[in-house]
């Protein structure tokens, strides 16, 4: 399959500029994997979807205040993404500016606060923080990341709600936004069902929105992103198979994450992983691990778009995103959800 084939056109309005005012109320969209069938749900009828003996694997982590606005000291503006934290005082980042900066280059943010740019590495430059830790600059100074199709700047509101509510692990330039939509009461409301859950962690870099360039799929190269599958969520899993369960992620990142852990090691069994991923899954791909999921509906010709594809299949849901659009379902991080199950079983 080529890129074109995920094309879809989605009119801007359908796209989400703002979070509802209860995470729970945004609309739900089930489409069954074997029959392609079609539901029109709120995200509160969510526990009608799901069984007591089912698990679900959230993905904990944390999005960080990685977007700074900077000077050089020629006092050209720029625009500064931190991608990785790689320790206290060093990141790696996109910036956006004029004219890109030189090895050498001084960055003041905030007329105090200095980064030093140290090397590029492809599309990201390395830089070094000069008056202090990087963490400490974030929270000082730091903006909420929000993906480049919300057309606003940052507000105080995003600060909470471009985060999960079981949020942990700080390391995130974008939230795994499927988790935005679940609530303390939903969360306590599943659990009285007798839904099990677990938790994996994925740091969401900013390569999620970088387009695919390649009309040729096989051309493509994924960016890397940093996860850890631990050990209990692998014992876990194994209990729910064994017990007739089925894994539910939420999100796709808890997916790549699952999938990730299920193929690194050329098993047939789950192990634990910890380290960093560029699997590409589109259609084609075999899961091993993941039963049904969870998600936001994803940019055309997006990695997303092709991993859901490969989940539910493709023209089921390019039917469902076409449905979706008739019914003006909210698109992308702030708008509605879709519950899939994998095509093939229930």
């Amino acid at each position: 399959m080529r890129r074109s084939d995920f094309y879809f056109e989605l009119p801007e309005e359908l796209i989400a500029q703002r979070p509802l005012r209860e995470r729970s109320a945004s609309r739900l969209l089930a489409l069954d994997g074997p029959s392609a069938g079609l539901q029109d749900l709120g995200f509160r009828d969510l526990p009608a979807l799901l069984h007591p003996g089912d698990l679900l694997v959230f993905n904990d982590t944390r999005v960080i205040p990685a977007r700074l606005f900077a000077q050089k000291e020629t006092g050209g503006r720029v625009e500064v993404l931190l991608e990785r934290l790689l320790d206290d005082q060093e990141a790696l980042a996109h910036l956006r500016a004029s004219k890109a900066p030189r090895d050498g280059t001084e960055l003041r943010v905030a007329d105090r606060a200095r980064l030093a740019v140290i090397a590029r590495e492809g599309d990201l430059f390395r830089l070094r923080a000069l008056d202090g830790p990087l963490p400490e600059l974030m929270h000082r100074h730091g903006h909420t990341p929000l993906p480049p199709y919300i057309r606003r700047a940052d507000d105080a509101d995003d600060a909470e709600r471009y985060q999960t509510v079981y949020a942990e692990r700080a390391g995130a330039v974008a939230a795994p936004t499927a988790g935005l939509h679940f609530d303390q009461p939903m969360l306590d409301r599943l659990a009285e069902m007798g839904i099990a859950t677990a938790r994996v962690t994925l740091h969401v870099g900013a390569g999620t929105f970088q387009p695919v360039r390649e009309e040729d799929l096989d051309r493509h190269a994924m960016h890397a992103e940093w996860l850890e599958v631990a050990a209990p969520t692998v014992e876990r899993i194994k209990e729910t198979r064994a017990a007739g369960g089925r894994v539910v992620a939420v999100g796709t990142t808890t997916v790549r994450s699952l999938e990730t852990a299920a193929s690194v090691n050329n098993d047939t069994q789950l192990q634990p992983y910890r380290g960093e991923s560029r699997l590409f899954i589109r259609p084609g791909f075999s899961f091993r691990v993941v039963d049904a999921m969870i998600t936001n509906f994803h940019l055309p010709e997006s990695t997303l778009l092709m991993l859901v594809c490969a989940f539910a299949g493709y023209e089921p849901i390019m039917n469902a995103y076409r449905h979706a659009v008739r019914e003006r379902y909210r698109f992308f991080s702030y708008g509605d959800a879709m519950f899939l199950t994998r095509r093939g079983q229930r």
